[in-house]
């Protein structure tokens, strides 16, 4: 990495805290508790304007003067600028879901159409490549969506998505460092740089929440920057799910676990592994902890298995997923523990 990039690192950084605690006083747009809300006052939810708008003007300035980057990612930024914008109407005014979702497909698509992204899923290693054929623009479409809008679903806790991005972008600019991408590498590494500048507010207890702006922008990006390393031979398309599977993995469960209850899906809730935990008693601090022992422990994993053969990694994976079911398990198990020592306490 030379000096002009890392001095615009810093700059990315510095950017997205002094902009942060800017607009914590300037312009707050307070998130109001709800249903699917662990905080119990109003917390300005405008940092992702902060973190939106370090993060584009400093991967304008690392394409501009050094040159990094290629046209797919300014097709990702760009679309992820629009994303932005109607994420900040989101929160601003308030859009119905439909608006939302259409918003978010016209993205993906435009990206996925401008960069030549598709998917091709492994399902284990070793069993060779899943080929989707005319619908893998399709099926790359909807993962970039999923990731999206899973991105939104776990912004529920105090230095929980800030957290995420520090660590899941880490370790994609880690594998693009050590793979000589570029166009992977600048996308990641500012956007740890901004994620890091937001954190120093966002760490329990919160002064600053992202809102949809930055939920919904860092959702896209790390969809993108994912298929963008899949696309140039990188990685497959395990690394990046093992690397987000802290997120992939909650969300999913959740989602599909409200579907087969028949829930309305698109409503607030609280039944995020998280928020099941903080619900039972564990405070932010504690929840956060093992949230990001996760994190890093998935960023290892996806570095474990970059670096094995295909039978090792075909193991890995099924480990790992053992791992998250019986984690899954357990978080029911903090729950009737607690549950049962609060009624004992108030015999």
């Amino acid at each position: 990495m030379t000096f002009e990039m890392a001095a615009i690192l810093v700059l990315a950084s510095s950017g997205s805290l002094g902009l942060t605690r800017y607009l914590i006083s300037a312009y707050p747009m307070f998130d109001i508790p709800n249903d699917r809300s662990l905080h119990l006052q109003p917390i300005p939810r405008s940092g992702g304007i902060a973190i939106a708008g370090a993060l584009y003007v400093c991967a304008a300035l690392a394409h501009l003067i050094l040159g990094h980057g290629d046209r797919a990612l300014l097709w990702l930024m760009a679309t992820g600028f629009m994303l932005s914008c109607v994420s900040f109407a989101d929160d601003r005014f308030g859009l119905s879901v439909s608006l939302r979702f259409a918003s978010h497909g016209l993205a993906a698509g435009l990206f996925v159409w401008a960069s030549g992204a598709s998917v091709g899923l492994v399902l284990l290693p070793g069993l060779g490549l899943i080929d989707f054929g005319d619908l893998a623009s399709i099926v790359a479409v909807f993962c970039v969506m999923w990731m999206t809008n899973l991105y939104n679903f776990m912004d529920g806790m105090d230095g929980f998505a800030s957290g995420m991005s520090v660590v899941g972008f880490g370790f994609l600019a880690y594998f693009a460092l050590v793979g000589a991408n570029e166009t992977v590498f600048t996308g990641a590494a500012v956007v740890v740089a901004v994620a890091l500048g937001f954190l120093f507010y966002n760490l329990p207890p919160a002064k600053v929440f992202m809102g949809n702006v930055g939920s919904v922008t860092l959702g896209f990006l790390a969809a993108g920057l994912s298929a963008l390393g899949v696309r140039d031979g990188l990685f497959d398309f395990w690394v990046p799910a093992l690397i987000f599977s802290p997120f992939i993995v909650d969300a999913t469960f959740t989602l599909m676990k409200r579907l087969f209850r028949g829930d309305k899906i698109w409503l607030a809730h609280r039944q995020h592994f998280y928020q099941r935990l903080v619900l039972a008693g564990w405070s932010h601090r504690k929840t956060l902890s093992v949230e990001w022992f996760l994190m890093v422990a998935s960023g290892m994993t996806a570095v474990l298995y970059q670096n094995a053969q295909a039978p090792a990694k075909a193991g890995i994976l099924i480990v790992w997923a053992l791992v998250w079911l019986v984690l899954s398990l357990l978080v029911g198990v903090v729950e009737r523990h607690n549950r049962r020592h609060r009624s004992e306490a108030i015999v």
